[in-house]
């Protein structure tokens, strides 16, 4: 069975100097579409989202060699 990413509320913390870097990347328009629809239905923005997923798919990646 394939293991899915709980998203919860936003959380409203502080926003600030956190460590962050910006870099562009491209995507298809139907992916961008999607992660807009999850934004809202989440009430996240697309950035944050975006580093959620991110970070899950890192933590749940494994490399057979």
């Amino acid at each position: 069975m394939k293991e899915k990413l709980l998203l919860t509320r936003k959380n409203t913390g502080k926003r600030g100097d956190d460590g962050y870097k910006t870099f562009s990347v491209r995507m298809r328009s139907e992916t961008v579409d999607e992660l807009e629809r999850l934004a809202a239905r989440t009430d996240r923005s697309r950035n944050e989202l975006i580093c959620t997923l991110i970070e899950w798919a890192l933590d749940n990646t494994e490399i057979n060699d």
